[in-house]
């Protein structure tokens, strides 16, 4: 899967529970699917080895990986 310079640069230093194995897992099998007005894509997921949080990962509208993180505000 494609990333950003900016996803392997930073988020994968910021946030160490973030790994390419959970954002796959969340764009295959999102709990909730949502298209940006820029075109980016987000896309939810409950991570259980994270207890039970949600994780956010957000693509380019081609489906390259640009961000992830834990989303405190996801409600279903």
């Amino acid at each position: 899967m494609k990333t950003t310079p900016y996803f392997r640069e930073k988020i994968l230093q910021k946030r160490p529970y973030v790994n390419i194995e959970l954002c796959v897992h969340t764009i295959q099998d999102p709990l909730k699917k949502e298209t940006q007005p820029d075109g980016r894509i987000r896309y939810w997921a409950k991570i259980e080895s994270l207890g039970n949080r949600h994780l956010r990962v957000v693509t380019l509208a081609d489906g390259t990986i640009h961000n992830a993180f834990l989303d405190r505000n996801f409600k279903v």
